[in-house]
């Protein structure tokens, strides 16, 4: 069988390699490396216009949304609070348009960090725009269990408390429509999403490309593998 065709969403940053300073499609390889563990072919997809995300989403078996930066709260009617970081909106608008695909098209989706705030957004929910307690400190990964909901498709993948790598100050508040909470941390705040139905769509509010169960994107890649057989 074909190693089905993940696309994984990047950041566009000024980077610097070697005698270069330019801009650049950024992203850490855990991702890439993530995908190509649990058995996929990772392809990056930098910012675009939004009105290709339904001919980009259509060349994918499945769809990985990145971490990243905060979203802008204007996407869900909030006004910015003074600790919610400056706005990406290219990436804000190719993210939801790719979102939106997928869901559209079935398309297997996996929301990570930024990318399950993403999802919310797009199925009209709001973030809490800040929160204490799920960074260690600037620039650092800091780790702290979540508890699985029973009878969700998380709770079916990863049925006991487990330990996660996180670092974010936002998170979900007000759920998006058909969105169901599948993962909690000890302090109640929503670390895990889905979408019940015929499709595979979840998001997970820390970053598994920083830790070593890949029983997540396994999940992921298992789903899109029938498109790509």
């Amino acid at each position: 069988m074909s190693r089905p065709l993940i696309g994984v969403s990047t950041y566009r940053e000024n980077a610097r390699w070697g005698v270069w300073e330019l801009e650049a499609a950024l992203l850490p390889i855990g991702y890439p490396r993530l995908v190509q563990s649990a058995g996929g072919l990772a392809a990056l997809l930098p910012p675009d216009d939004p009105d290709a995300a339904a001919a980009t989403v259509a060349r994918l078996d499945g769809l990985v949304i990145a971490g990243g930066p905060d979203v802008e709260p204007v996407r869900y009617g909030a006004a910015t609070e003074p600790r919610t970081g400056p706005p990406a909106r290219d990436r804000d608008a190719w993210e939801l348009a790719l979102i939106d695909a997928a869901l559209a098209s079935g398309t297997p989706l996996l929301g990570i960090c930024r990318g399950m705030q993403l999802l919310n957004v797009a199925l009209g929910g709001t973030l809490v725009q800040h929160l204490d307690g799920h960074i260690k400190d600037t620039g650092v990964f800091g780790t702290h269990p979540v508890t699985p909901v029973p009878g969700t498709l998380y709770g079916g993948l990863v049925p006991a408390e487990s330990a996660i790598p996180t670092y974010h100050h936002q998170a979900v508040d007000r759920l998006g429509s058909g969105l169901v909470a599948s993962a909690h941390a000890l302090d109640g705040t929503v670390e895990a999403v889905e979408l019940p139905g015929a499709h595979w769509v979840l998001g997970v509010q820390w970053h598994p490309e920083m830790g070593e169960d890949l029983r997540v994107m396994r999940a992921l890649v298992r789903a899109a593998a029938p498109a790509a057989s």
